[in-house]
């Protein structure tokens, strides 16, 4: 039988072996891909979108939460907003009038994540308590106000870091969780469906930050974690990802997918967004920006959205910028954090509202901001 130390020396020589192919197969790749987006758009004539400071502008600045917010959800339809924050509430908002429709007090003050259901009548939450919440906004309140809890999704080994129902699908929804998996849940039974990951080889073997379910397909889902790695799932396999992504150095916080379904972007602690194609595994385009200058240290990026062409990206930092850049030639074209009536601290999510026509975000300085675009509907 072998000792511990041969075990942890054989061990060590198959990662090093894996690190090795895996380089081996990156280098390949960047042989057989000999561009990237950015220079094929330059090289084909392609002009970078013209940005005004007057062209996205914050037009509503959301007051209520005494906590720093760490999710925010928009309803697929109507004009309301969900957010979370470390107060332990949920706050559902008219973004048209600023007015709070419901303030739910949570048992579990440490909430990580928020999602409304596609029909926009309830609404979900997870956090430390390693559960998913559900709550019917329809529900009468009780003596002291508090809404009561309609499902509570047990399951998780770890704290529930994000949290998407299926589109156009009430009674299901996936979350993400620091114990390294994915689950689809049937939210009528709150009973799991399936499990991503886990024991399964080819799952995670980190915490998963962010999922992101294909609008166009939506068997289909990918999930970012503090693996470095993106990997995407059919909700019909559960006990293997279909594909791995490579490419990020340290921790993937969010993962979107692209409008056609096609491809998908992610944030990343390496200061980095980057954009995939799914089905090849390539990476098309690295959208990086310089260290800060007063420290030299990189800000890490916290959340990502797509504008319903695709032709923008919006990626919030943990310094308080949030950069607009233009997917296809990689440049910043704007960035919020230096206009008038910017965030005073950490960006910490953001999301595009389903219209296209504003984007809102979320800082640690307890405050949602509504940004709203005046003449690019047509780039947007």
């Amino acid at each position: 039988m072998a000792s511990v130390a041969e075990l942890k020396e054989k061990h060590a020589a198959a990662t090093a072996s894996v690190n090795s192919l895996r380089e081996r197969l990156r280098q390949r790749r960047e042989m057989l891909l000999d561009t990237d987006v950015a220079r094929y758009s330059k090289a084909h004539g392609r002009a970078p979108v013209s940005f005004n400071p007057t062209d996205l502008v914050c037009c509503r600045t959301l007051q209520g939460h005494s906590g720093k917010v760490y999710s925010l959800d928009w309803t697929p339809e109507k004009n309301w907003i969900v957010s979370a924050s470390q107060d332990g509430r949920l706050i559902v908002w008219n973004a048209l009038t600023s007015q709070k429709t419901h303030a739910i007090k949570l048992h579990c003050p440490w909430v990580m994540t928020c999602a409304f259901a596609p029909n926009g009548q309830s609404v979900a939450c997870g956090g430390l308590d390693s559960a998913c919440s559900i709550f019917n906004l329809n529900s009468q309140a009780d003596r002291d106000g508090n809404m009561p809890v309609s499902r509570i999704l047990t399951g998780h080994k770890g704290y529930v870091s994000s949290c998407q129902y299926v589109p156009d699908q009430e009674t299901r929804l996936i979350t993400s969780s620091g114990d390294q998996t994915c689950v689809l849940w049937d939210v009528t039974t709150g009973q799991r469906i399936s499990i991503f990951g886990g024991e399964f080889p080819s799952g995670h073997t980190a915490d998963v930050q962010s999922v992101s379910i294909n609008s166009s397909n939506t068997n289909m889902f990918v999930s970012g974690s503090c693996d470095a790695t993106v990997r995407l799932w059919d909700i019909r396999i559960a006990s293997r990802a279909v594909r791995t992504y490579h490419g990020h150095e340290a921790d993937v916080n969010s993962v979107k997918f692209f409008p056609d379904g096609h491809r998908f972007g992610t944030g990343s602690d390496d200061g980095t967004c980057r954009l995939f194609d799914m089905r090849t595994g390539h990476q098309l385009q690295v959208y990086s920006r310089e260290p800060d200058r007063n420290d030299n240290e990189l800000p890490t990026v916290t959340s990502i959205a797509f504008s319903i062409s695709g032709r923008l990206l919006f990626a919030g930092y943990s310094n308080g910028d949030c950069y607009v850049w233009d997917t296809l030639l990689a440049e910043v074209v704007l960035n919020l954090g230096n206009l008038q009536n910017s965030h005073d601290g950490r960006i910490s999510c953001l999301g595009m509202s389903s219209d296209g026509s504003a984007l809102c975000t979320g800082s640690w300085d307890k405050n949602l901001k509504i940004w709203a675009f005046s003449g690019h509907r047509k780039i947007v």
